[in-house]
């Protein structure tokens, strides 16, 4: 009987300068050690099965009890890790699919022994260029890959590489990130708690939303407020910010019906001067 085939690792390489990365630090910075400890965790977890994982809602309560950690702290870290790109957000946004750039490029030397023999075959979720793939990586993405044999003719590879994007839900450049850095990152953390909360979107889902933004607005300040006033509201999508217009003074006006009054004043302390001194006149006599 025939070995069953492996598809992950039964180990993984960790680099010695790990914790001179910024990003490392950052991590640890805010999460403490619970941050490096669910980072860890969730490559052991890819590495395992290949070079992706797959989650549904419950996996942040799985890694909860795994690591007996909160919801929300697992959560919260997960979140950090797709925001600054240990994670690949937008293929976790579209398919729940938690991998990286990274994460394949080190996938890929620690199989090269064995795949020299047994070529390994990859599918939608792989995001390394062709130029950046080793020979026995095979990946469908690539046109010139029938899956019938293991050679790359370098035949019509853009027209079947368009096709293969248009058959896949996801692709890392499947729509145009904003111009202003501020304005993309802010988005990006609006789509991570939106998925949090509703789940993920398609990516045209997603592209309909950047469209709806650019709508209400054609200011780049304008538009961080709007995406961030949604994200701390939990909102499903964008809406225009209300500005308050300041509205006149209204004049005051004496007497009634519009009409303008008269003013007595003056009168009046003719009169007041005239009893007085007409009842002293009266006291006298």
């Amino acid at each position: 009987m025939a070995r069953p085939r492996k598809d992950g690792l039964d180990y993984f390489p960790l680099d010695v300068d790990l914790f001179d990365d910024d990003k490392i630090k950052i991590l640890k910075a805010r999460y403490g050690a619970d941050g490096i400890v669910v980072y860890l965790y969730l490559l052991c977890r890819i590495y395992r099965h290949g070079y992706y994982m797959q989650v549904n809602e419950d996996f942040e309560y799985i890694i909860s009890e795994d690591l007996k950690m909160s919801p929300d702290k697992v959560k919260q870290v997960l979140t950090f890790l797709l925001s600054r790109s240990l994670f690949d957000n937008i293929l976790f946004q579209s398919d729940a699919v938690l991998t990286s750039a990274g994460i394949q490029r080190r996938f890929q030397l620690a199989v090269k022994e064995r795949a020299k023999k047994n070529p390994i075959k990859t599918g939608r979720y792989w995001l390394l260029k062709k130029e950046e793939t080793e020979p026995f990586i095979k990946c469908t993405l690539f046109g010139d890959y029938s899956g019938k044999n293991e050679s790359y003719s370098g035949k019509n590879e853009d027209n079947s590489r368009e096709k293969s994007l248009k058959e896949s839900k996801v692709k890392k450049n499947i729509y145009i990130p904003f111009q202003s850095a501020e304005l993309e990152q802010a988005f990006q953390t609006y789509l991570l708690v939106h998925s949090h909360n509703y789940g993920g979107m398609l990516p045209e889902q997603v592209q309909a939303l950047r469209e709806e933004l650019e709508k209400l607005s054609s200011d780049d300040k304008e538009r961080i407020a709007i995406v961030k006033k949604a994200t701390a509201g939990g909102w499903k999508s964008f809406y225009p910010l209300k500005k308050r217009t300041k509205e006149p003074k209204k004049e005051k006006k004496n007497g009634f019906n519009n009409f303008e009054g008269r003013d007595y004043s003056g009168q009046m302390d003719d009169l007041t001067r005239a009893l007085i001194e007409g009842g002293s006149n009266d006291i006298n006599s």
